[in-house]
């Protein structure tokens, strides 16, 4: 078993943040990541561009220069190793957090490598691992797919992308560049003003010359292999279907955060893991969340440019705890 006063969970930008602020602090910590650095955003669809510029997305006082307004998915892989080099960040990759028990005010860590012992605990898993569930008959087919990567092999197929938020305006706007025959099935009434402002007016336009085919208030029932069925107005319409991108939101791994104990809160304005709104303290002692899951289903309401000054709250709350070094 090893010992280390302050583990977090989770390599994005806001875990990495926390690292960088506890470090500076002279709190030993370690980083576990089950993937490897800001594994979210490297499962980002290829030409991804960021909403926010890059000094919003700016860590551990390191410059993000780049040359447009808005960095690139690429861009920010390359950004975000060099903050982990710079600030010799310890973060152990390709480590997946199995078990989190809380005993004699320490917590044990179970990985798929190791066992670990800390005082301070903070979870920053972030929310783009685990996708809404698309509760229709035929969602759990092989063609239907939660993440959109590439467009190119989807040229001259019948492509339904389910959503109509930012992430299936995206992904829609792709396919139809690389020659997908592309309809845009979305509950609501009108274009979700979520949708970047810069990328509307071309998505608008192709719907406009009929290049993609854009239905509104429409209801998913069915997904069979060769064909999607919706309803809109009390119509029930059947189209022909070779994918479908459900670009439908994400949400916290709620079961692994109530396995450690923590409480999660559902009311009238959503789910959310319960917590310190000062101090990002759950109702477990000395155990943290940071990032956009203290927001938990209202993932509109945290992004890396607020998620990451979670970190420096948390290590003022643990310097003001900490008493003794964990012995080992």
């Amino acid at each position: 078993m090893q010992s280390v006063e302050s583990i977090i969970i989770g390599g994005g930008p806001c875990g990495l943040s926390a690292a960088i602020e506890q470090k500076k602090k002279g709190i030993e910590t370690l980083v576990i990541e089950k993937g490897n650095v800001v594994d979210a955003i490297y499962k980002y669809p290829t030409h991804q561009t960021f909403f926010s510029s890059s000094d919003k997305l700016s860590i551990g006082d390191i410059p993000f220069i780049v040359e447009e307004s808005k960095p690139r998915r690429n861009q920010a892989l390359v950004y975000y190793r060099e903050v982990v080099k710079h600030h010799n960040l310890r973060v152990n990759a390709f480590e997946e957090v199995l078990t989190v028990k809380k005993i004699d005010n320490k917590f044990t860590i179970t990985t798929t490598k190791d066992v670990y012992e800390c005082k301070f605990l903070t979870v920053a898993t972030g929310y783009y691992g685990q996708h809404n569930t698309l509760e229709v008959k035929g969602a759990d087919l092989p063609k239907v797919q939660h993440y959109f990567k590439e467009a190119h092999p989807y040229f001259n197929q019948h492509v339904t992308v389910i959503g109509g938020k930012n992430s299936a305006v995206d992904a829609a706007l792709e396919l139809e560049k690389a020659g997908a025959k592309v309809t845009v099935l979305y509950r609501g009434d009108r274009y979700s003003a979520a949708i970047k402002p810069w990328i509307l007016p071309n998505f608008e336009s192709l719907v406009n010359h009929e290049k993609i085919t854009m239905e509104f208030n429409a209801n998913v029932n069915e997904i069979t292999e060769d064909s999607v069925i919706y309803e809109k107005n009390g119509k029930t319409i059947e189209i022909p279907n070779d994918h479908v991108f459900a670009m439908i939101g994400y949400h916290p791994d709620y079961d692994f955060l109530r396995s450690i104990g923590i409480e999660i809160n559902t009311n009238e304005f959503g789910t959310a893991p319960v917590h310190n709104k000062e101090t990002f303290e759950t109702n477990v002692e000395n155990c943290y969340i940071a990032g956009v899951i203290a927001a938990g289903n209202d993932n509109n309401s945290i992004f890396i440019e607020n998620g990451k000054y979670h970190g420096g709250i948390i290590t003022q709350s643990i310097l003001s705890k900490k008493q003794t070094p964990l012995e080992s």
